[in-house]
Parts: C-alpha cells; sequence; structure tokens
C-alpha cells in the first residue's frame, strides 16, 4: 500500500538530492548526473565517504536483526533512501516472517521504487508513505493505520537527522516519533560525527548546500541527546563499525559515524 503525495513527474533533475547521492555512494544506479557530480565532490574532500556510508548501512543491518530478535515485529523506518538489498524488511522478516514495516521518505525516486520495498514475506507486511520528518505528527497517524501501537516498534532513523536543521528542532522531530509507542520500543538512529574533521565537513556541507539542502553533522554529546529518557543498549552511542560488529562486515575500519540502538522504558 502506498500514501504518495506526490507526482514522480516532478523530480527535480536539476538539483542533487541527499537520498541519490546516497545511492551513489553505495554503488547504486538510480540517481542523476548532477547526483553523482556532487557526490564525486564529497568523495575528494573525503575519500572515505563510500566506505562511511556501507558503515552506515551495515550498522542499520545489524541493529534492525538485534531489534527483531527483542521481540519486535512491527517497524517504522523514517528516512528509507533508495532500495538497496537488503532492505530493513527483508533483515526482520528473515528473523520473524510476519513482521510489519511501515516505510517514509519525501525523496520522489523513493516513491517511484516503493513497489520493491513493499514486497516483503507473504506472512508479512509492508507500507510506504511520502512524507517529511519534519511532519511528524503525519507520519504517527499513518503509522497508526498500518501497526499496533500497543505493542512495541522499532523506529529506525538511519542518516536522516544531519538534514533536519536546529532551527528545525531534531530533538521535538525524535520525540513526537517516540511519544505514541509503547514501552518496549526501540529507536535506532545513526548520525554524521561533527568530531573527525571539523574543516573538511563544513566543506561537504557546502557541497550539500549549494544543491539546496543544508546537512548538519553533530557532536557525540548531541547525537546521544536523541536517546535522552530512553535505555541505551551496549555498547552505547560509538562509532557505527563498532556497534556489535560481525565477521564479514565489508568496512571494519571506525568512520565518522555515531551509531547507537535504545529501548524506551
Amino acid at each position: 500500500m502506498t500514501d504518495t503525495g506526490f507526482s514522480p513527474e516532478r523530480i527535480d533533475t536539476g538539483k542533487p538530492h541527499s537520498a541519490r547521492m546516497y545511492d551513489w555512494f553505495l554503488d547504486g544506479k538510480d540517481h542523476y548526473a548532477v547526483d553523482a557530480e556532487a557526490a564525486s565532490k564529497v568523495l575528494e574532500l573525503f575519500p572515505g565517504a563510500k566506505d562511511a556510508a556501507w558503515a552506515n548501512r551495515e550498522f542499520m543491518h545489524r541493529a534492525a536483526r538485534f531489534v527483531a530478535r527483542q521481540g519486535v515485529d512491527q517497524f517504522l523506518d523514517v528516512g528509507t533512501g533508495i532500495p538497496t538489498e537488503p532492505n530493513l524488511h527483508q533483515v526482520v522478516q528473515e528473523v520473524t516472517p510476519s513482521a510489519r514495516v511501515v516505510y517514509v521518505d519525501n525523496d520522489p525516486i523513493v516513491l517511484r521504487h516503493a513497489e520493491a520495498l513493499l514486497q516483503g514475506r507473504p506472512e508479512g507486511r509492508t507500507a510506504y508513505l511520502h512524507a517529511d520528518v519534519r511532519e511528524p505528527e503525519r507520519i504517527v497517524a499513518y503509522a497508526r493505520e498500518h501497526l499496533d501501537l500497543g505493542r512495541p516498534v522499532g523506529l529506525s532513523l538511519i542518516a536522516l537527522l544531519p538534514f533536519v536543521t536546529d532551527e528545525q528542532d531534531p530533538h521535538g522531530v525524535v520525540r513526537t516519533l517516540l511519544e505514541p509507542l509503547p514501552s518496549g520500543s526501540f529507536l535506532t538512529l545513526s548520525h554524521a560525527g561533527a568530531e573527525f574533521d571539523p574543516e573538511v565537513w563544513e566543506r561537504i556541507a557546502a557541497v550539500y548546500r549549494a544543491g539546496g539542502t543544508q546537512v548538519r553533522a553533530r557532536s557525540h554529546a548531541e547525537v546521544s541527546r536523541f536517546f535522552d529518557g530512553l535505555d541505551l543498549c551496549e555498547p552505547g552511542v560509538v562509532p557505527a563499525t563498532r556497534w556489535h560488529a560481525e565477521p564479514g562486515m565489508r568496512v571494519l575500519q571506525e568512520q565518522p559515524v555515531y551509531a547507537g540502538v535504545a529501548r524506551k522504558p
């Protein structure tokens, strides 16, 4: 089931989009020349950009499995991104075939590929909403239609909040998304870290701003604030590659991406 709210024909191919740049970093094919050009500029400034993207993606896989193994069988993934297998529903439905997943993203390219995101296991259910994280009340309302908010939900915010400026109150957005979720729900979150090289990060941010996208890395303390009031799971808020590292990971070297998972008490 898809709630579009947007016509794919309105895709702006004249400006880079963060989701399509992320697709380029992950060696995908769903981007335009303008996205590749901007992403290449980022790669020149930060040669490890592709490794950071893959480290972030691999964290999502490990964290989704972890939450599913805690007995959670409902997930709300905001900032889904362009489908890159395995997607979250494929990961969690390997653990619980009947798991339900609601995907949310504001990029019309993701909307165009929503059918791929809706092909879950027959026992499970997936749904997609075209919306912006800055509309948390709308997201919650849609989630209520597809998930049972009387039972725990896994809320996933992967590499999304750097694109929510301080003026847009990212911590308030997270609180609004978490508030209706019951005890036993989980928050999975990753975020670009500000400490790795502030000067390089500012130049990277300038590339995004030139395309019309505001982006902001945050410090460890700022990222940790997103988990206020929750019970952080071990090992806490750490670089993504250090969160429950597993054999066979594509990226082993520490990357400037903070990651964490926490349970709502």
